[in-house]
């Protein structure tokens, strides 16, 4: 059942309780470092994660189970109605994205009939993958067991997301495509829309426009305070030396992840085309 604004968890001091949705990856963990630390004032609110991985933020997102929550864009459809999409906070990736990989050398053509390791049916790189490529089977792994999946002959080839995507060379993998590039060579350079941060509309728009100013900040101290908010990060690394966190976190906390602004907006228009939503929602 949809709970509102009424059934929030207070504390004796009259606290507010938010849960929140995200991955337990770095550059989620550097965008919500202030207000997992309490860096900036939240008023009333106080904030509690609930850390899963992305495909499981898309079931509890279908089931409203959370107030606020990252999500895969190509999950966003299905949860239109309960939620919107908050303008700061998104995953993009601007000439770069999950990657394809395989055993030996192969290209895209090579794939026809064969397993491919995917971390969600409702992930954007697998809806992204199903626009560049066809034929293919679709092997549900979790994420952070593909690179063995693949290593281990289980499939014929896997798709990296999170720190993967800088770390398979060095495991022997090697790359069938790029999809950051593939969809950048498709659309005359726009940025490919992975996730985005969605809150529930039952919260009413002083709720939301607090929360979402309040995220905003977080965002914002991160990057005042970057080194500190790295080391932070860093726990959710999986052993990527900190030059290659501070790479990664760079890669998906960006100018695009401020705000989103008209360019991340026709991103997001153009890659839901293939669902057949407009997208329209955002908290300004």
């Amino acid at each position: 059942m949809v709970s509102n604004v009424k059934s929030e968890i207070r504390n004796p001091k009259s606290e507010i309780l938010v849960e929140v949705g995200h991955s337990p990856d770095a550059d989620d963990a550097f965008m919500f470092y202030a207000l997992t630390a309490r860096k900036i004032d939240t008023g009333p609110l106080v904030f509690r994660h609930v850390l899963h991985d992305i495909e499981t933020l898309n079931r509890k997102a279908a089931a409203a189970e959370l107030p606020m929550t990252a999500l895969s864009v190509a999950a966003y459809p299905d949860v239109a109605g309960r939620y919107l999409i908050m303008p700061n906070g998104g995953s993009f990736g601007d000439g770069y994205g999950p990657v394809l990989v395989g055993r030996r050398p192969m290209s895209p053509g090579d794939l026809e009939g064969k397993s491919v390791a995917i971390p969600g049916l409702k992930t954007s790189a697998a809806l992204a993958l199903s626009m560049c490529l066809s034929g293919y089977r679709p092997v549900v792994v979790p994420f952070d067991r593909i690179v063995d999946s693949v290593l281990s002959g289980d499939v014929d080839a896997g798709l990296l997301i999170h720190e993967g995507q800088l770390t398979y060379a060095d495991q022997g993998l090697h790359l069938i495509v790029d999809l950051g590039v593939w969809w950048r060579d498709q659309t005359a350079g726009l940025p490919l829309p992975l996730g985005v941060n969605v809150i529930r509309r039952d919260l009413g728009p002083e709720r939301i426009a607090l929360i979402s100013r309040l995220f905003s900040e977080s965002v914002a101290y991160a990057f005042a305070h970057r080194s500190e908010s790295l080391d932070y990060a860093m726990k959710f690394s999986r052993g990527l030396a900190k030059p290659s966190a501070d790479r990664f976190v760079g890669m998906y906390v960006n100018d695009l992840t401020v705000d989103m602004g008209e360019r991340g907006r026709a991103a997001i228009r153009r890659f839901l085309g293939e669902a057949r939503i407009e997208f329209a929602d955002a908290v300004g």
